[in-house]
């Protein structure tokens, strides 16, 4: 497969998880601001870190798999460089522009989480292709 070809297929693979991580981050949302009348601004940090984790823990064995690694210290250095970059990109990125669209706009909340993380992903892609995972050695 040419290189065009498999940033395509990683792409798509990351865009799967990517949305499977969005969904769960809906629902723990709504959980939290309905469930345990948590305000937007609470909730969005604590959603995004759970996603953020599972999203790691999905990309580590679906999307980035050629780029994979065995030793423990080199899996938590990845780690680390995920939440700095997607963790960061994620946490700040939603939860300022959550707060902006729902104290400041009026937008509803469950919209506003979907507008920030849509906004957000294109940035986590480039951030974990370019720096977290692209240090590793690629297997053909």
């Amino acid at each position: 497969m040419t290189p065009a070809g498999r940033r395509g297929v990683r792409f798509c693979i990351f865009s799967l998880v990517g949305a499977v991580g969005a969904l769960l981050q809906v629902m723990l949302f709504g959980l939290l601001t309905r469930g345990l009348r948590l305000p937007p601004a609470a909730a969005t940090p604590l959603a995004v870190e759970l996603v953020v984790l599972h999203n790691f823990l999905w990309h580590d064995r679906l999307t980035w798999r050629d780029r994979s690694i065995t030793r423990l210290r080199e899996r938590v250095l990845r780690l680390w460089r995920f939440h700095i970059a997607n963790g960061l990109i994620s946490l700040a990125g939603n939860t300022i522009l959550v707060y902006w669209l729902v104290q400041i706009l009026g937008y509803p909340s469950l919209q506003s989480v979907a507008i920030a993380i849509a906004v957000c992903a294109p940035l986590n892609f480039l951030a974990a292709d370019r720096w977290v995972y692209g240090g590793a050695v690629t297997r053909s």
